[in-house]
């Protein structure tokens, strides 16, 4: 369990990395866990008020999907990315800690930026 200190700092550094990472295409990025879920960001031009509990409750499947994957022949699970026509959604799981990201359509090889990035600030936060 993150300090509430901690938690801040984490926070902080998930929407650098993402920022950075996306630019001006990141719609929003939400961090979970099992147990809770906090929206980080949220781009101003999208509905504010938005229902994410659907949303949460589909992305908290990795943590199942990390157990199913491990240790097969495709190697380590690493992220996961859904395509929509307007955008896409990418989730990262390190540990007990996960973030999805929504964007706005992007390239194929900006999705392994995004999980590095969001994979290096996680794996500091999970000992």
């Amino acid at each position: 369990m993150l300090s509430s200190e901690e938690l801040t700092e984490l926070e902080s550094e998930l929407v650098s990395v993402c920022r950075t990472a996306i630019g001006d295409d990141i719609r929003s990025i939400t961090y979970f866990t099992v147990d809770d879920y906090e929206q980080l960001y949220l781009r101003s031009d999208l509905e504010q008020d938005a229902n994410l509990e659907p949303f949460v409750a589909n992305e908290r499947l990795g943590f199942t999907s990390q157990q199913t994957y491990e240790e097969t022949e495709l190697g380590e699970y690493k992220f996961n990315i859904r395509v929509f026509e307007w955008g896409t959604i990418t989730r990262t799981i390190v540990g007990d800690l996960g973030v999805f990201v929504t964007t706005d359509p992007l390239k194929l090889d900006e999705f392994s930026e995004v999980d590095q990035s969001i994979r290096t600030v996680l794996e500091e936060f999970t000992g």
